[in-house]
This record gives C-alpha cells, sequence and structure tokens, in this order.
C-alpha cells in the first residue's frame, strides 16, 4: 500500500536519489490552495504556501534515504503523493543503522521547528499581523505544518516513524521479528484510536490516511510472522554476514548464474555442483550484501573453548 513509480513522473536527481512526483497530487495541490485562498488576499501566498510544505516534506524524506546511505544502505529513490512521501530505503538489518535511518526523517522537522518558531515570534513581535499580513500568515502556516508533520510522525503507530524508531528501539531487546510484532500490535491500537477520531470528527481526508495506516500496519504484521519463521530455520555454523551480522540458512538459495541451477553455497564453498562455476563472492539472502567466502568465515563469532 505504499507509493509505487506507476503514475508518477520524475522531477529531478539529487545525490544519486530520483525524486519522483505522483500525478494525484496535483490534483490534491489545487484542492489545498483552494481552501486555503481565504487567508490571503493574493492566490500567490497560498500556492507558495503548498510548495512550502512540499518542500518541507522533501527534506524529511532525503533525511531518511542520506542517512540510510551513511549506515551502508541502499536509498535512491523518493516518491512523494498526495498522503505525504515516501523514501524507499534498504538499511542494512541491524537495529541500530534502521534507528539511524528512520530517526534522521523527523530530526529534520526538530531542526527547522525553532527556525520557524522564531520567525514567527519575530513576525509577532514586530507587528507583521498588521503590516504585512500575507507574510505573517505564510510564516506562522508553514511553522504550524511543520509542527503538525512532526508530532503526528512521531506517534508510536507502525508505519508511521514514531511506530518505526518503536520497533529499531525494541529490536535490541526483542530481536527484529518479535519487536515488529509487538509494534505493529500497538499500532492497530493506535490507529483504532485515530480512526475514531476521524469518525468523531467527520474528517474524510483524516479517514483515508488512517485506513492507508491500517493496511500498512497489517503488512508489517504479516512480514513479522514471515520472520519469526525465517528466525527458526537451520544455519550454517562457521558464516556470518559481515554486513548484517546474520549466519546464512541452510538451503540451496543460491541460484548458478551460468546454468541457472540452485544449489547451497555455503556447502560446496561457493562452487556450483552442477557445473563447477566459481563465484568471487557471495550474496546474503537477507540483506543483499556480497563477500567473499573468506570474509564470511572471517566475520563467524569465535567458538569459546571447553570449559574444563
Amino acid at each position: 500500500m505504499t507509493p509505487t513509480r506507476q503514475g508518477s513522473f520524475r522531477l529531478f536527481r539529487f545525490a544519486g536519489i530520483d525524486v519522483y512526483l505522483h500525478w494525484s497530487w496535483v490534483l490534491i495541490a489545487v484542492y489545498g490552495i483552494s481552501l486555503r485562498a481565504g487567508r490571503y488576499s493574493s492566490m500567490t501566498w497560498p500556492v507558495l504556501e503548498y510548495l512550502a510544505l512540499f518542500l518541507i516534506v522533501l527534506i524529511h524524506e532525503f533525511g531518511h534515504a542520506l542517512a540510510c546511505r551513511q549506515v551502508g544502505g541502499q536509498a535512491n529513490q523518493i516518491v512523494l503523493w498526495p498522503l505525504g512521501g515516501v523514501a524507499y530505503v534498504a538499511p542494512p538489518p541491524r537495529p541500530g543503522a534502521t534507528l539511524w535511518s528512520i530517526a534522521a526523517g523527523p530530526l529534520v522537522n526538530v531542526a527547522l521547528a525553532p527556525v520557524f518558531s522564531v520567525l514567527w515570534w519575530l513576525g509577532y513581535s514586530l507587528g507583521w499581523a498588521e503590516a504585512t499580513p500575507n507574510v505573517y500568515a505564510f510564516v506562522k502556516a508553514i511553522c504550524i505544518m511543520n509542527w503538525a508533520l512532526l508530532i503526528f510522525n512521531m506517534l508510536p503507530i507502525y508505519p508511521l516513524d514514531g511506530g518505526q524508531i518503536l520497533h529499531s528501539l525494541l529490536w535490541f531487546v526483542l530481536g527484529r521479528a518479535r519487536s515488529l510484532m509487538v509494534t505493529t500490535i500497538i499500532g492497530f491500537i493506535g490507529v483504532a484510536a485515530l480512526i475514531g477520531l476521524a469518525i468523531l470528527g467527520r474528517e474524510v481526508w483524516f479517514g483515508i490516511i488512517c485506513v492507508f495506516i491500517l493496511l500498512n500496519c497489517w503488512s508489517g504484521l504479516m512480514q513479522a510472522r514471515v520472520l519469526a519463521r525465517v528466525a527458526k530455520l537451520p544455519r550454517h555454523e562457521g558464516f556470518t554476514c559481515p554486513s548484517c551480522r546474520q549466519a546464512p540458512i541452510i538451503g540451496p538459495l543460491w541460484r548458478c548464474d551460468k546454468c541457472q541451477q540452485q544449489f547451497d553455497t555455503f556447502a560446496t564453498r561457493a562452487v556450483c555442483p552442477h557445473c563447477g562455476a566459481q563465484f568471487p563472492v557471495t550474496r546474503c539472502p537477507e540483506c543483499g550484501s556480497a563477500h567473499s567466502l573468506s570474509e564470511w568465515v572471517a566475520a563467524a563469532p569465535t567458538p569459546a573453548p571447553p570449559r574444563l
């Protein structure tokens, strides 16, 4: 239920990250601008207000993407659509790396909050409301928008940033699968409360956002169940992925590029048993990173000596 490039057009590329805009965003922008028109004496200002919202969301998503790259993950696409923005990030499956990749987005809003708040206070102190009411209304609006985005995003409801941060923190204690399971259950409780508020307030657009959150929370629960099953599978001893620190699962999970046959690369020491092809690196099925077999061996924990 997350947006994809389907129905989107490419705006630009920055720092190796492609930014796409879904066509429906333009329709919602026109509707949003018309609602804000009564606050200003000119249509220029509501347009600037919506563009400011666009910029805040975009910077937020770049925070996610650049932080993910900083910890060795992959991030090369951002899609903006009516329900916000999504940075397609794939950090190494470690709690610390995931935590930083997710927390960097809200931290952008935290950094912007005092700047906008000071501008709002300055405008109030200098009498902008009477002298330049359009400027004052604009500064006030973007300050409120930034704070609203920050507070809403930090709710501990999966898949909001707050929910994913909670998942990362619990991951340190409970492990990846159980932490995601707990987080999604908390998310169901939270989204039920939000849906109740949407019904009481008769907020149709907020209700649509809640349904989107609910569907993604359900998807997270299904992912947690898959991860729990994967965690119970037998694994090779003496090998550990240098990137995600996971021992490889036993089984024919690798496909030979030459003969297209599947085999267990760790059982055959990176040699295809069907055609004899030798592979210099082995890709981790869990995080996607590729390392030589010697690196897999070197990363494995040294077994403790037997106690006498």
